[in-house]
């Protein structure tokens, strides 16, 4: 198949800030790994069956739960122990597995930033494909620059699906996905900014790109918290009128 290409992600520290929230968190992460691009229609294709109408385009149109199927299946492909263990919609990461697997949000924001505290690691014109390039689909991958990590895409072209729960406690079981598409404008099309769908959604400018790197741990790591998602679900006072409280949430192991 087309190989995933992967780059080596330096051990570091990473301040995230949710807006909405209003709240900051410094997070320290053990090296890891992180595919340079945006996996590509022709990967999914091959690893998944599906067919490939523009093969070097960002995969798109694929749900959170199909990203982590990709993942294990990849992670049987290349002959390692899958991450997840998926039992319908709940899904179970292996922290110790060194399968393919999506980054965490923490991984993610880190290796995009590559050392910058600014919204965009360059001159946005030069690194993203937004709404200003007056794009009506996904780009092919690498047609803009790089980031200091060697990393292409992760601002604008598409939204990229993180492991994390958006916001257990007020949009029940969303997933984080990141970086902007080339549909938004700068605003968007930042480090920082949040947004997420649920786990079986499937948009047309979200896809996703693969990490790799298991750790020694119980519950948490790389800026993830099984227990802390846990807490954040059972605060019933976040929860706006008409929303049932979640009735699990995702594990390690």
């Amino acid at each position: 198949m087309s190989d995933v290409d992967l780059v080596a992600i330096p051990a570091g520290a990473v301040r995230l800030h949710d807006a909405r929230r209003k709240t900051t968190r410094d997070v320290t992460l053990q090296a890891f790994e992180l595919g340079r691009y945006p996996v590509t229609e022709e990967q999914v294709a091959e690893v998944l069956g599906f067919s490939a109408s523009h093969p070097r385009r960002p995969a798109t149109d694929v749900s959170w739960l199909r990203a982590v199927r990709f993942c294990n299946a990849l992670s049987e492909w290349e002959g390692f122990d899958p991450a997840y263990r998926v039992d319908g919609d709940e899904v179970t990461w292996h922290l110790d597995s060194e399968g393919f697997r999506l980054p965490t949000e923490a991984e993610w924001e880190y290796a995009c930033r590559a050392g910058s505290t600014a919204a965009h690691y360059g001159p946005l014109p030069d690194v993203a494909w937004t709404s200003a390039d007056g794009v009506n689909t996904p780009q092919p991958i690498g047609g803009k620059l790089p980031n200091l990590f060697g990393l292409f895409d992760t601002l604008g072209n598409v939204w990229e699906w993180c492991w994390d729960l958006l916001d257990p406690a007020r949009y029940d079981d969303y997933r984080v996905f990141r970086g902007g598409g080339f549909a938004d404008d700068a605003w968007s099309v930042r480090a920082g900014t949040r947004r997420g769908g649920g786990p079986r959604m499937h948009h047309d400018d979200v896809g996703f790109r693969v990490a790799r790197g298991g750790f020694d741990a119980d519950d948490e790591a790389q800026g993830w918290s099984a227990r802390a998602d846990a807490e954040r679900a059972a605060i019933e006072g976040a929860l706006p009128s008409g929303w049932t409280p979640r009735r699990g949430v995702s594990r390690a192991r």
